[in-house]
């Protein structure tokens, strides 16, 4: 994009000058009007000379093309940030309260937070101890964690052994997902089922489970919705009306926290 931005930064200044220059030309209250064709190409702005101007000005000060850059980069975040506001506002049941997702922390909590993550992404294994700091330290706080497998068909298949065992044994859901988030090695639909039955599940009932057509079901709505967020990487999150991408740290999302309070007093 970088490479793209001169010339399309060259190419609105020199339609500005040749905008000003025509304007120059047919606003001048002593110039005649021109009446014949030949008299109003004459009128016209030498675009070679323009586009001369426009270019030595660009070589002398090229710092203009950060300004530049930079000016499109925040126009293109807050276009970005209105839109994600609307869409959380608008599916707000669907991000904040879908039955398939795993709660940690206080179910009642008076800020929710919400982590799209994949159990084979090593940010989100980073990220762990985040949410377990932000839970022990925020007793209000509801950590809602949305399956979300990008990474491959390992991560496919153990989150659909993570989602058939939350169906099952929802009060275990917290103690398993830690274990299997913990590890270093990647995760794969064998390790779910031996977390899975560490964490008091029937293997049977467990692998019946995973055939619930409703786990693909809830897979397609989380991607729709990652979608509609512009959400493309793991793990990322949202926190009242804003979604954070990637792994800022704990401190980050402990702002983000206090400003939704700070918001919405209770």
């Amino acid at each position: 994009m970088n490479a793209l931005i001169p010339a399309a930064a060259l190419c609105a200044v020199v339609a500005l000058g040749m905008g000003a220059a025509g304007y120059v030309a047919g606003s001048s209250s002593t110039a005649p009007v021109p009446a014949t064709a030949a008299a109003a190409a004459s009128a016209a702005p030498d675009r070679a000379a323009v586009e001369a101007i426009v270019r030595d000005y660009l070589v002398t000060n090229p710092e203009i093309m950060i300004e530049v850059q930079q000016a499109l980069e925040t126009r293109q975040a807050e276009t970005q940030r209105v839109a994600q506001t609307e869409i959380i506002r608008s599916a707000e049941n669907e991000i904040f309260n879908a039955a398939y997702d795993g709660i940690i922390g206080n179910p009642e909590g008076d800020v929710t937070i919400v982590e799209f993550f994949d159990y084979n992404c090593g940010y989100c294994k980073r990220a762990l101890q985040d949410m377990e700091a932000l839970v022990e330290s925020n007793p209000d706080l509801r950590f809602v964690l949305k399956e979300f497998p990008i990474l491959g068909p390992d991560s496919q298949r153990a989150h659909v052994v993570s989602m058939a065992f939350h169906n099952l044994w929802p009060e275990n859901y917290g103690a398993f997902h830690r274990d299997l988030l913990a590890g270093e090695a990647r995760v794969t639909e064998d390790d779910a089922i031996l977390a899975a039955v560490s964490h008091g599940a029937d293997e049977a009932a467990l692998r019946q489970e995973m055939q619930n057509p409703d786990i693909i079901a809830a897979f397609q709505a989380t991607y729709a919705l990652a979608e509609q967020l512009s959400i493309t990487g793991t793990p990322s999150y949202v926190v009242g009306d804003e979604v954070v991408f990637g792994a800022m740290g704990q401190e980050v999302l402990a702002e983000k926290i206090e400003q939704v309070r700070a918001e919405n007093p209770s």
